[in-house]
């Protein structure tokens, strides 16, 4: 078929991005579904840090792409082979899903996938296969969504069912921010009553993860931000405290307000600066959850004695460290009971021309999560 969708051509382009335009919006063709495969009406695909970072050459993708990774959708067609899905259905579109027969599928870990991840990092979908093409020539799928389309076609484990009464520009959310950062607090930490918490960036995903500490009873949940334009929707969502990531005192407030420091930091900026104070403000035994990511070729130091001696530990927590099928309708009930509050981060709906402007919108901080309908 052929449709509309955003194509990538270059990467690092100049700021504003509205005026140097990574995405150029195409009529594309659109192939199958074939076996396995689930074509998905897109109504509405989230503008991700992710996607930012991808506009500024910071995540190298295989191009020309077209973008997109987290979104929300109707079954509109499924190709032979295909159980547990049918046209009608509302699903949640995500990257977090995996093979589900490798060692880590195997074990519970679909998010560090061994053939997804290949998949992934060639363009590819997840069987292999590439299913959109422009004048005749290839373009490649990004992390196997590519929902900044009005369609897209996919395989069934980047796809979980979703009841019909969840708004699907609120839906689309799970897809990444809320399988990341409440994955991170509930999966990888595991946060329980009374433990004190730290986020650091609050963004979509920081906010959501704000959200997962309160409704998993972090009894001290501490937001740290540059902005603190940020700082009264975090304490809407959840945060107890907020301080500036830039407080040449921020790591005596801690640890004084917390009696030695946090049990958990959530270290989403990938700074090493903010390492530094996480590390800092983290109790003895305590645990710093690396979740954001910067260049492949990026590292961070830390000290090495006191690693040792105060008994921390460092992790990361990729795509939340979760099971996307079993943990998007567990979110989706802690969003219908009001405890993880969604709807909140929706940052209003733009269309296909407005896309370029929304990525310098979510660079300036002015906006959470903007949503892309592709129809509108």
């Amino acid at each position: 078929m052929r449709m509309k969708a955003a194509v990538m051509f270059e990467q690092g382009l100049e700021q504003p991005f509205a005026a140097s335009k990574p995405f150029h919006i195409e009529n594309v063709d659109l192939d199958g579904p074939y076996q396995g495969e689930v074509l998905v009406e897109v109504r509405a695909a989230g503008v991700c840090h992710s996607d930012l970072s991808v506009a500024e050459g910071q995540r190298k993708r295989t191009l020309p792409v077209v973008g997109g990774h987290e979104g929300a959708g109707i079954v509109r067609e499924v190709g032979p082979g295909v159980v547990g899905l049918e046209p009608g259905d509302h699903v949640v579109m995500s990257a977090a899903g995996g093979c589900g027969q490798c060692r880590y599928c195997m074990a519970g870990r679909p998010g560090i996938c061994d053939r997804i991840g290949v998949s992934r990092s060639q363009g590819l979908l997840p069987n292999g296969e590439r299913r959109l093409s422009l004048n005749g020539e290839a373009l490649f799928h990004y992390s196997g969504v590519s929902c900044f389309a009005q369609y897209a076609v996919t395989t069934p484990g980047s796809l979980i069912r979703i009841d019909k009464d969840i708004p699907l520009d609120v839906a689309a959310i799970f897809g990444c921010a809320v399988v990341t950062g409440a994955g991170a607090v509930m999966n990888a930490a595991r946060v329980r009553p009374g433990d004190a918490v730290a986020i650091v960036g609050l963004g979509g995903v920081g906010l959501t993860s704000v959200m997962a500490a309160q409704a998993s009873g972090a009894s001290t949940i501490i937001g740290i931000d540059l902005l603190d334009s940020k700082f009264p929707i975090a304490k809407e969502v959840g945060c107890t405290h907020t301080f500036g990531g830039a407080d040449p005192d921020l790591v005596a407030k801690i640890r004084d307000l917390t009696d030695g420091g946090v049990d958990f930091a959530f270290e989403l900026t990938a700074n090493q600066r903010a390492m530094n104070s996480a590390f800092d403000y983290t109790r003895k035994a305590g645990e710093i959850v690396c979740v954001g990511v910067s260049r492949a070729d990026s590292r961070l130091e830390f000290p090495n004695t006191r690693l040792v001696s105060e008994d921390k530990v460092i992790r990361g927590a990729m795509l939340g460290s979760g099971v996307a099928e079993r943990d998007i309708p567990k979110y989706l009930n802690l969003f219908r009971e009001g405890n993880l509050p969604v709807d909140k981060l929706h940052s209003g709906s733009i269309a296909f021309e407005d896309l370029n402007e929304s990525l310098d919108h979510l660079h300036d901080a002015t906006v959470i999560r903007q949503m892309l309908d592709p129809h509108a």
